[in-house]
């Protein structure tokens, strides 16, 4: 019986480019806010300080490496490695001068920057310590935070991070904080990987692949979503009918759309079939930007809600 997505701390969301992976993000994050459910909607961006789509989708009004809140229920924060850093430095250091004065040093922030495996340690550290923060009775202040990974080499790169710093690093403040990242991202209690795609034939393909990597370096796969599914309105004997009279009268104007459908379900069923978890099916919607957000938002709802139910594999809104 899978875990329903209400009940992780951390949802990673994942795909490539052009699936909708931003405004799936946003819009759980809306519908586990009108839930009842505190939230906090993370955004990890190649480039931190550019614009960013996923805060104008959900209305905040500042994208940067502190949490600003956006409706009931509902924060954003842009995840920024030099915050990740600094708050490193200030856990481990004595005293927080030392830290802010270590952070003045040119050479420590080239240094810091430099390397690839630096600059996620210090996204890692920084959502770790999100993830951390609670009331001061002991509830989590964060009880699930949404993470919306900006490609997929993100998803991976967070993942195998923690092992090869602790391969180099074994102990100290370092080696904790990288095994404690680790055990959270590899726990499918408290983490769970949403993987987005598109109901044709190449973006599932790379989305079973990116499965496959998935498991291969421990993170905890929950849903598949096929994203912007045409509406079918027939049931298999209409279909069978429509398919005869095609057959007898040659191409019809509604040939494409025909088409598109049977892509759709061949994507299903593949999808299906290389994953072992539920999956849900958004519909194309004309509707763009923080309307469409609100829209899916709104049938997202009960499929959260449902993800832990034991009767089936599939469910659509």
């Amino acid at each position: 019986m899978l875990d329903s997505l209400w009940n992780k701390r951390a949802v990673l969301v994942s795909g490539k480019g052009g699936v909708g992976k931003t405004t799936l993000s946003a819009a759980m994050a809306v519908a586990a806010a009108r839930s009842g459910r505190p939230v906090l909607l993370a955004e990890l961006s190649p480039d931190e300080g550019g614009p960013s789509t996923l805060a104008g989708l959900v209305g905040a009004k500042d994208a940067g490496a502190k949490v600003v809140p956006v409706r009931q229920n509902l924060s954003f924060v842009r995840l920024s490695a030099a915050e990740g850093h600094r708050q490193f430095l200030e856990e481990t250091l004595p005293a927080k001068w030392l830290a802010e004065a270590a952070l003045r040093s040119r050479a420590l922030r080239r240094f810091l920057e430099a390397g690839p495996a630096l600059k996620e340690m210090g996204l890692l550290y920084q959502m770790l310590t999100l993830v951390r923060r609670t009331h001061p009775d002991g509830r989590p202040l964060y009880p699930l935070a949404v993470l919306d990974l900006p490609a997929t080499g993100h998803a991976m790169a967070l993942a195998t991070l923690p092992r090869s710093l602790l391969s180099l690093i074994p102990g100290g403040p370092i080696g904790r904080a990288m095994r404690e990242g680790l055990d959270l991202l590899q726990d499918p209690k408290r983490t769970g990987v949403v993987l987005t795609t598109l109901p044709e034939p190449l973006p599932v393909s790379e989305t079973l692949s990116l499965a496959k990597e998935l498991k291969d370096v421990g993170l905890p796969l929950s849903v598949a979503v096929l994203n912007r599914l045409p509406e079918d309105p027939f049931t298999p004997e209409s279909l069978a009918a429509l398919g005869r009279l095609l057959e007898t009268h040659g191409p019809h104007r509604g040939q494409r759309a025909l088409e598109r459908l049977e892509r759709a379900r061949e994507a299903r069923q593949r999808l299906q079939a290389g994953t072992a978890v539920p999956q849900w099916g958004l519909p194309d919607l004309a509707l763009t930007g923080p309307a469409l957000v609100e829209r899916l938002s709104e049938l997202l709802v009960p499929t959260l809600e449902e993800a832990a139910h034991p009767g089936g594999r599939e469910a659509t809104p």
